[in-house]
């Protein structure tokens, strides 16, 4: 089939469908007014690249986009991002065509005014299908335009790439807490610095042996980054805190195998689906994460790891001393949530999954 998609050459997210959606088989085309980032796009699909930026471009390029499905003239239009891609698709006016949502499109962007609202909503009501990744953002979207015609598909992982390997860290006896996450205050990295320096100060007091051997690891880059590396030499574990910035997809897999616990506290709701958690999961790391959004959705409570309130740094901290304290408990929770991710986000049937949302939208528009 013909696939035209809509969407962010610079998000992961936007890269791993194209490119799925190319091995299968398919023609590919993507239509997108960002440049590509470091993750590599399948050369069998054609991209093409909008002249006029965002934010305006998502109105402006309208004829141009109308103009390249015209030539294109693919099956169906699938747009992501429901705030910004999704107003394109809607005035491009073609058909079938699906709207996936991501998070804040449909949590914090109807928030900000009346008119903003009223966008998402014509934008959700253009669209003959709905994807969302998480069962809770489906709720979301529903309560501002509700519809039969949703699917949720989760946004899983490749479970032969994501994987535990061999230990190839020089020191072994170091117990790594880590996450890979944007720095920027919506995914909560300084309430990660906060609760592991208290963890590290708790236990120090209470002379455990185990203090010693902590380290932070934090992989990716963003806004934050030179307030956090400060916040990190304020409360005195610069030295035991390493910032790798951001990474290839391909190479995650390196740092979440060097890592034996894993934490992500996001603060806001529009955290709508874990993906860096079940990679996490599948390569059998215990994950500590914030009731926020879609997280505690890929988590089992207790079993695969451990879920903590919102912006409660001493609580996180006395869940990342639990789990240093106990390698047994951090063993059983990796192995549990490696078998949870291949039962439930299994790369590969989720985008059969798509594949089957494309066919019946299409079978409907004849």
């Amino acid at each position: 089939m013909k696939i035209c998609f809509l969407a962010g050459a610079s998000s992961i997210h936007t890269v791993r469908w194209v490119n799925a959606m190319s091995e299968r088989g398919h023609k590919v085309y993507l239509i997108t007014m960002h440049q590509l980032g470091p993750d590599v796009i399948n050369p069998n699909a054609k991209i093409y690249n909008l002249k006029i930026p965002a934010p305006t471009g998502y109105y402006f390029n309208y004829i141009i986009v109308r103009s390249l499905i015209n030539q294109i003239k693919p099956d169906i239009l699938h747009a992501h991002y429901a705030s910004g891609y999704g107003t394109l698709g809607r005035l491009s006016g073609f058909h079938p065509y699906i709207l996936s949502v991501w998070g804040s499109d449909v949590y914090d962007f109807p928030l900000k005014s009346p008119v903003h609202r009223k966008i998402i909503v014509r934008n959700l009501r253009a669209a003959d299908w709905l994807c969302s990744t998480s069962h809770v953002m489906k709720d979301q979207t529903l309560s501002l335009f509700p519809t039969p015609n949703i699917s949720v598909i989760p946004f899983g992982i490749d479970t032969r790439k994501f994987n535990k390997i061999s230990d190839q860290r020089p020191d072994k006896e170091e117990i790594v807490v880590g996450t890979v996450k944007t720095l920027a205050p919506k995914y909560g990295i300084d309430i990660l610095i906060r609760a592991f320096a208290l963890a590290r100060e708790s236990m120090i007091k209470g002379n455990y042996k185990d203090a010693a051997k902590l380290r932070l690891l934090i992989v990716g880059g963003g806004p934050d980054e030179t307030k956090l590396k400060n916040l990190a030499r304020e409360l005195n574990i610069a030295d035991i805190t390493t910032f790798c910035g951001k990474v290839p997809h391909e190479e995650v897999p390196k740092y979440l195998n060097s890592m034996d616990i894993y934490v992500a506290v996001s603060r806001y709701e529009s955290e709508s689906f874990g993906v860096a958690i079940i990679e996490a999961s599948a390569c059998g790391l215990p994950v500590i994460v914030s009731d926020v959004g879609g997280l505690p959705e890929v988590v089992v409570a207790n079993k695969t790891g451990l879920i903590v309130w919102r912006e409660d740094v001493s609580g996180t901290a006395e869940a990342i001393i639990k789990l240093v304290r106990d390698r047994d408990l951090r063993e059983q929770m990796g192995l549990n949530g490696r078998l949870h991710v291949q039962e439930n986000y299994e790369w590969s049937k989720n985008v059969s999954q798509m594949e089957e949302v494309y066919a019946k939208v299409i079978r409907m528009k004849r």
